[in-house]
């Protein structure tokens, strides 16, 4: 699909990933940025683009913003944090939210969708981890409800034609980000500089990767996914199989919590002790270990051009800026 000329929508538009692809898109295309800023702000979404506060839980909402007239909608509108207070609500409104937009799809004709999955599908599962990788046994109920949500759009791709893209991420890191571990150490450190806490035993090892170059390998799967490439999970001789492809998207590299540590320190110019909450992990539902395979991606003509480590860095090194500005 060519992504020029076309009106989308964007929901979650004012979060990480949404508000970059928002920017991006909006060069050469009419994008509708959607979000109810529960977790994002007004101030995230791009200048020019077009804004409308609106919850994608209430059909009526849904309704308002998937119109006849859009030719993409990118639903990245979700519950993000997989150690959400509130597990019932996270899973519950997680495929709601999905399920509205399909439904809205289906009943105006929209027929594509690009859908933001996650590396928690896959649970604890051998490394480099490929997209025909089974079974799928998340084990937090973030990656079920993504899993879930995966489920429902294959169900809409095969029975009424949507054309899907659906993205199974990596850590995603980048600028205005809240609430992930790069920013979570950058405040811990400007409230102490000299003891930092960190959970489980800081040998968790995962894949990262800049929010930006996201943006871009993910337009790159839009516009070229079908050209050199089965889709994942079907036979080829399946007809529907050519409405529903699925790509990982990250580093052939990790980071470790330690080094992710070292890499905020630098940055910030400290030198704290490390105190650690213990266990392999931070968290129930925590994959300690997580790489993907990206050689699906690669065959399509991306790579990054950052290692996990420097877009680490990256990041921090902006939401540095970002975190004492706000403190001033």
């Amino acid at each position: 699909m060519d992504l020029t000329g076309k009106r989308v929508v964007v929901t979650g538009a004012a979060g990480l990933v949404g508000s970059h692809l928002a920017a991006d898109l909006a060069a050469d295309n009419d994008v509708l940025a959607v979000d109810n800023l529960s977790k994002g702000t007004r101030d995230r979404v791009p200048d020019g683009v077009e804004f409308a506060e609106a919850d994608v839980r209430d059909p009526d909402d849904v309704a308002d913003v998937i119109t006849a007239d859009v030719d993409v909608v990118f639903h990245f509108a979700a519950y993000t944090d997989t150690n959400y207070g509130e597990p019932r609500q996270l899973f519950e409104e997680n495929t709601e939210m999905t399920y509205n937009v399909l439904e809205r799809m289906h009943e105006v004709g929209v027929d594509k969708l690009a859908f933001t999955s996650s590396s928690t599908v896959y649970g604890e599962a051998p490394m480099p981890t490929p997209e025909d990788y089974a079974p799928l046994e998340p084990i937090s109920v973030y990656g079920a409800s993504k899993l879930a949500d995966e489920g429902l759009i294959s169900t809409y791709a095969n029975s009424y034609g949507i054309q899907s893209w659906v993205y199974r991420f990596a850590n995603i890191v980048g600028p205005r980000q809240r609430g992930n571990v790069v920013p979570d150490f950058i405040e811990k450190l400007l409230d102490d500089p000299e003891t930092l806490e960190i959970l489980g035993d800081g040998r968790q090892e995962k894949s990262y990767l800049h929010v930006e170059e996201c943006v871009d390998a993910m337009t790159h799967v839009v516009e070229h996914a079908g050209e050199h490439s089965s889709p994942s999970n079907r036979t080829e001789s399946d007809d529907a199989a050519d409405d529903y492809y699925v790509y990982n998207l990250g580093t052939r590299t990790t980071t470790s919590v330690n080094r992710i540590a070292d890499i905020v320190a630098d940055e910030l110019g400290v030198d704290p002790d490390y105190e650690y909450t213990g266990g392999d992990r931070g968290w129930t539902g925590d994959v300690p270990k997580m790489r993907l395979s990206i050689e699906k991606l690669s065959a399509l003509g991306w790579e990054p051009s950052q290692s996990s480590d420097e877009a680490v860095r990256e990041a921090a090194r902006v939401l540095v800026e970002e975190l004492r500005a706000e403190r001033e």
